[in-house]
């Protein structure tokens, strides 16, 4: 009969390299995608399979916040000036319009047309749902987002340019002053 002796090293239940590896992992996933998931909890989405049949859609516009401006860096639901905003944590840059600058503008018009054009994208974000489209490019060069914001339908770069407080986007910069 073989006793075991009373030298032998115990197993350490200590978790191993690869175990460990994904434990690490699995913590950062959750810390990257709980803030949306409380903004947005999957349980309270819409099911397809849940919805009435006879129930007739009238806006796909599922998308709203209440917008404050940005003061200084990052936020979350509030406007940089008149073509960016942050949602949800995230920033977004209007990808089909131009507008004057408001942070390092070339002339005071410059400046007074971009203020008026930053509060009026606060006004219009604030109006109501709106839907994010994404078009040629998921990205600028600063890591924004580029979207179309629409409303019903119509864009809401294109309510700016109606108004006279932006330019349709053609791919380059022109001068405000």
């Amino acid at each position: 009969m073989v006793r075991p002796s009373p030298f032998r090293r115990r197993r350490s239940r200590v978790l191993s390299g690869r175990a460990l590896l994904y434990a690490i992992s699995l913590g950062l996933m959750i810390g990257w995608y709980a803030p949306q998931w409380r903004a947005d909890p999957p349980w309270e989405r819409a099911r397809p399979w849940s919805a009435p049949v006879s129930a007739p859609a009238a806006s796909s516009d599922m998308l709203s916040a209440r917008f404050g401006f940005c003061h200084s860096g990052g936020g979350v639901d509030c406007v940089v000036d008149g073509d960016t905003f942050w949602f949800r944590g995230d920033k977004y840059r209007i990808a089909d319009i131009d507008t004057p600058e408001t942070h390092g503008p070339r002339c005071a018009a410059e400046g007074a047309l971009g203020a008026r054009a930053t509060m009026r994208l606060q006004d219009l974000l604030n109006a109501g749902p709106f839907t994010l489209e994404s078009g040629d490019r998921d990205t600028d060069r600063y890591g924004r987002a580029l979207r179309v914001v629409t409303r019903d339908g119509a864009s809401i770069g294109g309510m700016l340019v109606a108004e006279g407080l932006a330019r349709t986007w053609d791919g380059s910069r022109h001068p405000w002053c």
